[in-house]
């Protein structure tokens, strides 16, 4: 068993507030979210213990906010034990999409299944302990463009020119987390490294979870970073609630506050494509 204070408990979610009646733009993905399931056995070592938040906290989310499609993330401590992910595309596969987290030893018929379910990628983690690293690309990303998936990487700052590399050498397009996990108080040289992993047309980039990001209490630098991606690549951004925003201890965030952040964030002009189009042809086009 993991030591409980090598892999701390998360804070749930707050409950659901929305009184101004907040609407996200029609047809909105929300893609990147969790969820968990109290019978499916944790990895160990792991980086944190999540909440038991299961499929129906997302569904009342996106019922309040007005998100009509999202896209599953296998979370790093269920390791390559996918069964919940798989489990909730079977029971929802009309709306939704996801990401694995696999071995190269899995079998291409196990990727046909998955991709029949509505698996659309796979996840290469180097931030968390328990998850698959770069070198499972060399077995992996010829097989998974076979069947039009694509590569997501949840790494650092440090790693976004090796990702452009990694994307163009296996010729498969790459999304990066949370905007790498950059600081932005204010943004700085590594905005410039991610608008050029942009600039290879391969790249795209989830512009959630600002409260990861080193930042001002009132977010400017966040809005800094959206505005000047969403003025050279609008194509290339992916909107995602990260909810139920796990490896949170201190204090989580009001849904209402992060809906209302990113519709302010990203300009009127590119709404329909961050929040709603480039997702559609990423993750709905077969």
């Amino acid at each position: 068993m993991t030591d409980p204070d090598e892999a701390p408990l998360c804070l749930p979610p707050r409950p659901l507030r929305n009184a101004t009646g907040l609407r996200l733009p029609i047809g909105t993905c929300d893609t990147h979210f969790h969820v968990f399931a109290a019978d499916a056995p944790l990895a160990s070592p792991r980086s944190y213990t999540p909440r038991m938040e299961e499929i129906d906290g997302w569904l009342a989310l996106s019922e309040s906010f007005g998100i009509a499609t999202g896209v599953l993330v296998q979370p790093s401590v269920y390791g390559l034990d996918n069964s919940v992910l798989l489990d909730a595309l079977a029971r929802h596969g009309e709306r939704l999409r996801g990401i694995v987290v696999i071995s190269p030893q899995t079998s291409d018929a196990k990727l046909r299944q998955m991709d029949e379910l509505g698996v659309r990628g796979i996840r290469i983690n180097l931030r968390n302990r328990s998850g698959v690293g770069f070198d499972a690309l060399a077995n992996l990303a010829p097989r998974i463009r076979a069947l039009g998936w694509h590569v997501q990487f949840q790494v650092g700052p440090e790693a976004i020119d090796q990702v452009a590399e990694l994307t163009e050498r296996h010729d498969i397009a790459g999304v990066i987390d949370h905007l790498a996990f950059m600081p932005l108080d204010p943004p700085g040289p590594v905005l410039d490294a991610l608008d050029r992993a942009l600039d290879t047309g391969r790249v795209y980039t989830k512009i959630s979870a600002p409260y990861r990001l080193r930042d001002s209490q009132t977010y400017d630098g966040y809005r800094q970073a959206v505005a000047a991606l969403s003025a050279h690549h609008p194509e290339r951004l992916l909107w995602a609630s990260d909810w139920p925003h796990t490896e949170l201890f201190g204090a989580v965030p009001e849904e209402d506050d992060l809906v209302a952040l990113s519709i302010s964030a990203v300009p009127e002009r590119d709404q329909s494509a961050i929040f709603a189009g480039n997702a559609q042809a990423l993750y709905f086009a077969h």
